[in-house]
């Protein structure tokens, strides 16, 4: 791809991560501050990198238990049974909720895993100033972010099947380890993306380094 000339900071345009005032200011004048919020401005994001990082890993690292570790236990009078996600999809597979089931499986075990290795692709590729498809990454970097929120399907099934299926007795519903590791792996991928700034994507094309 051909390089462009000029960048919004390379003309000394700088964007409040707060408010999205877009100012002038020169890089001799930094630190410098917003003039409508009063908040620090910066032309990327600093430490992006590093907290993404250390947010992706530890994404990495507990997603093994939240698919390992019950993530729901359901009893009876007639029978109790600990599920994990796989096992549950399969259970829903079984018992012939299987449109439920692909929704399950989607969300809650697809959508984290795409997550993760899309924010690493974004990371990797930054960190090699790499020029391939920008536009492309960009509108996976989005992707990401708008997908996200999907993730806690899971979650959201077990919370309302806890609150509904509670006769004692008879029957109980209450999540199990697993969701907890799982809700944390859907934060922490979620946290990892908003530290992600897209505008790196884009910098190694500027003939006008920042």
């Amino acid at each position: 791809m051909t390089e462009l000339t000029a960048s919004a900071a390379g003309q000394a345009l700088c964007s409040c991560h707060v408010c999205s005032l877009v100012s002038r200011v020169e890089q001799e004048s930094l630190p410098a501050h917003c003039p409508r919020c009063g908040a620090s401005l910066h032309f990327r994001k600093p430490g992006s990198l590093s907290r993404c990082w250390a947010l992706l890993i530890a994404a990495y690292i507990l997603y093994i238990p939240a698919n390992l570790l019950t993530i729901m236990e359901t009893g009876s009078l007639f029978k109790y049974r600990k599920d994990t996600i796989v096992s549950g999809v399969v259970e829903l597979w079984k018992t012939g909720f299987w449109v439920i089931a692909i929704i399950v499986f989607i969300a809650s075990v697809t959508i984290p895993l795409f997550k993760l290795i899309s924010i690493t692709l974004l990371l990797v590729s930054v960190q090699r100033r790499s020029t391939w498809l920008p536009r492309q990454r960009t509108s996976l970097y989005r992707l990401v972010e708008l997908v996200g929120r999907w993730s806690m399907l899971d979650i959201y099934v077990v919370a309302l099947l806890a609150s509904l299926v509670q006769f004692g007795s008879i029957a109980t519903v209450k999540a199990g380890p697993g969701a907890v590791a799982f809700g944390a792996v859907v934060v922490l991928t979620m946290l990892a993306s908003m530290q992600f700034d897209p505008r790196l994507i884009w910098d190694p094309l500027y003939k006008e380094r920042t």
